[in-house]
């Protein structure tokens, strides 16, 4: 099972992140077994991803300085062959998010972009309602432009939502599970990309992998949201669901 994996091998994921869920994210990564490294300055970030096994980039909290670190390390990345992943979050809020995740993919080859729908419809010139982060709403055929995104860029393209999407341009997938308390905290999401990273690199076929850890992900929720009905909890049941799976494998699982 992929959680396991990952905690088996313990890869060091970069996260340039944002400070609403830097320690979510570290949090997280650790409890699957990771290593976290939130370094966010241009002075260290090339030198920072050369430990690493993958880069995220995730414009949550978005400023000059990280976005100049975020293309110092995805370019470093790049040369080491390191993979990259991009949460786009909020890239259609404003003009200088958007114009930001243009400059991100012209100049980084990313191996996957982890999305909301509104965050695709940014990055894919459609019309449509942000609302501020979230995803907003629209109208937008999202597997035909998922797959034309991916293939434009070559990467693994995942949407995330109450059903997720993913596809690499030619085979695509929908995973289905999960509970609705993952968007009523912040983070999941987020989460979830830096998760993405470890899962993409340890093993020969990223996008099983990558599926796989969608997958586990939503079930980790249902047994998140078993374990409590408040919402104040749910991060700490959902960390504690994902460790768990990462140990037990399958046997967590029955709820």
């Amino acid at each position: 099972m992929i959680f396991q994996t990952i905690r088996q091998q313990r890869p060091l994921i970069h996260c340039i992140t944002n400070y609403v869920v830097a320690n979510f994210q570290a949090n997280g990564l650790l409890a699957i077994g990771a290593s976290p490294v939130m370094a966010d300055d241009s002075h260290e970030a090339e030198e920072m991803v050369a430990m690493a096994q993958a880069l995220l980039i995730n414009i949550g909290t978005l400023n000059d300085r990280t976005k100049n670190a975020m293309l110092l390390a995805g370019k470093k990345a790049n040369a080491l062959g390191i993979p990259v992943i991009l949460d786009p979050v909020g890239a259609g809020a404003t003009i200088y998010r958007k114009e930001t995740v243009q400059h991100l993919l012209k100049d980084i080859q990313f191996a996957v972009i982890r999305c909301n729908i509104g965050e695709l419809a940014a990055i894919a010139n459609v019309d449509w309602q942000q609302k501020g982060v979230d995803s907003g709403h629209g109208s937008m055929a999202m597997e035909a432009e998922a797959t034309l995104l991916a293939q434009r860029f070559k990467c693994i393209v995942i949407v995330t939502g109450e059903r997720d999407f993913m596809t690499d341009g030619v085979y695509s997938h929908w995973i289905t599970g999960g509970n609705a308390m993952m968007t009523e905290v912040t983070g999941t999401g987020c989460l979830l990309s830096a998760i993405c990273g470890a899962a993409y690199i340890v093993g020969n076929n990223p996008y099983k992998q990558l599926a796989e850890t969608l997958t586990f992900y939503k079930k980790a929720a249902a047994l998140a949201s078993a374990f409590t009905a408040e919402i104040g909890d749910f991060q700490i049941a959902l960390l504690n669901a994902i460790h768990r799976l990462s140990k037990d494998g399958e046997a967590s699982c029955i709820l």
